[in-house]
């Protein structure tokens, strides 16, 4: 017996933490029950699983992927409002494969689609700390007081962001870009962080997963990643 939302993941619907979104929603459902409750147990071998009505398919080949996203595209693989959409961007592939962890409508730069929701747990999940690196662009350097204040942690939406590195990368009049390296994912977190201390964010760029940095790859680009791109995210 496992928990339901280990075998959606492993399935490659989605992260552990959206199969829990998933389950308390009421779209799963176990032997023709409905589930709510996220510690539900089932057996993969035995039980038939379905996620919006749809069962569970063999476990397929996992597939890793990571595409340079740029402005004015959704992280989602669907969009009410009829926007571009990161799948779109993505080749032709029987797999089905998600993002791992968001990018906002106006922000740009490394995205990791992948079916394989045990990585994407790792990822996300803040008790591994797996850290992401941003540019964050904006009209004036903060005073030092303000950059030691985001390093520490700053309360944002009542809760205290995790420590955080920054450093300066480039500064001209009118424009100053920022380094920032944090290991949480929560919505907008670096844009709100940056407008808490007085200094909105005028360009977002995610550049690396852990060791996995975006390089060169071109604007609305993708390549496939090996065992040593997957190695580099946990380095």
């Amino acid at each position: 017996m496992e928990r339901l939302q280990k075998i959606i993941a492993r399935a490659g619907i989605c992260s552990r933490r959206t199969a829990e979104e998933y389950i308390a929603a009421g779209r799963v459902t176990v032997d023709g029950q409905t589930i709510t409750e996220p510690g539900c147990k089932a057996d993969p071998e035995r039980a038939v699983i379905t996620v919006d009505g749809k069962p569970l398919r063999q476990e397929e080949e996992k597939v890793y992927l990571l595409l340079n996203k740029p402005p004015g595209y959704v992280t989602t693989l669907s969009d009410p409002q009829g926007r571009p959409i990161v799948s779109d961007l993505l080749p032709k592939l029987k797999e089905r494969l998600f993002p791992v962890g968001r990018l906002d409508l106006d922000s740009e730069g490394a995205l990791l689609m992948t079916n394989d929701g045990e990585l994407a747990n790792k990822i996300l999940h803040p008790k591994f700390e797996i850290k992401k690196t941003y540019q964050a662009t904006m009209r004036q350097l903060p005073s030092e007081a303000a950059l030691q204040q985001l390093e520490q942690g700053i309360v944002i939406d009542g809760q205290k962001t995790w420590p955080a590195r920054l450093r300066v990368l480039h500064q001209e009049k009118g424009s100053v870009v920022i380094e920032i390296i944090i290991h949480e994912g929560k919505k907008r977190q670096v844009r709100k962080m940056f407008q808490a201390v007085g200094h909105p964010v005028l360009r977002l760029k995610r550049t690396a997963y852990g060791g996995l940095l975006l390089g060169d790859l071109g604007k609305g680009r993708y390549r496939f990643l090996g065992k040593n791109d997957l190695a580099n995210i946990f380095s």
